[in-house]
């Protein structure tokens, strides 16, 4: 039995299967009336620091609190690293259980938005960037599969709510 059309991805779609959510929603936007349309979409995207570099990542930027071991300077793929940005030290130890069992996202989420109440002037600095029309790409760890459960996710929000309206 054939089923016409069965199994068919279209030319703009196909390119996009496994790239991340906002990716796929910026590439189904770009073709709008308006090119800064889809750039106020995404000013801020979420990103592991191998992913590849896609048109439009803008800065990438870095912000894991230990810098990937092995990976070479010449190999860097992030144009700058903030580590002040990335859980502290002992936020981290707590999440990876080396100080007894890990710790949940309920209680990882609270501490990690208290540490960053101290940075709240480079967030700001990036919420500027991003006011300005630059697009940041924040990496995270290459171990880091899920987006929604880590500090890059929360970092987001934080930038995206200095932004304002």
């Amino acid at each position: 039995m054939s089923r016409r059309g069965a199994g068919k991805v279209s030319p703009s779609t196909k390119t996009l299967l496994h790239a991340p959510s906002d990716e796929k929603f910026a590439f189904t936007h770009a073709n709008q009336r308006h090119s800064s349309y889809k750039r106020a979409l995404v000013p801020v995207r979420t990103r592991r620091w191998n992913d590849r570099r896609l048109p439009g990542d803008g800065l990438r930027l870095l912000i894991c609190r230990y810098r990937p071991r092995g990976v070479r300077k010449s190999d860097e793929t992030w144009d700058e690293w903030d580590p002040d940005l990335g859980p502290s030290r002992e936020l981290h130890a707590a999440v990876y259980g080396k100080s007894g069992p890990p710790i949940s996202w309920e209680q990882y989420r609270p501490r990690y938005l208290g540490e960053m109440k101290a940075r709240e002037k480079r967030i700001e600095e990036l919420a500027s960037r991003v006011r300005a029309g630059e697009t940041i790409a924040l990496l995270c760890s290459s171990a880091c599969v899920d987006d929604a459960r880590c500090h890059r996710s929360l970092l987001r929000e934080l930038i995206e709510s200095a932004v304002g309206p």
